[in-house]
């Protein structure tokens, strides 16, 4: 196989319709172990379109670049409440990748 599945996980703020169902909010990403790249991703939020803006906007950017260019995106493209909880797991998701590559 040449991919690593790895979740990164945040707080969900109040109010949301997602944090009835859960406390956290979590992303999880596919990567291809050799170059780094979201190959597909999905999350926790609670709608099935929000979940699939997430993953169109996450795919395709390599973690060996780092996250500030893929976490820009969500903040220019996602004005929902969980904006974020998103950039934050991003954050997170980004520093199990780290931990792995060692």
């Amino acid at each position: 196989m040449n991919t690593v599945f790895i979740a990164g996980h945040a707080r969900l703020p109040s109010g949301m319709a997602a944090q009835n169902m859960y406390e956290t909010l979590t992303i999880t990403a596919e990567i291809d172990k050799k170059y780094g790249v979201i190959v597909n991703a999905s999350c926790t939020l609670a709608t099935l379109h929000g979940r699939e803006f997430v993953q169109q906007l996450l795919r395709g950017y390599s973690l060996r670049d780092g996250i500030e260019t893929p976490t820009k995106e969500i903040k220019n493209h996602y004005f929902g409440k969980a904006g974020n909880a998103l950039a934050s797991a991003l954050k997170d998701l980004y520093k199990q990748y780290e931990a792995h590559q060692k």
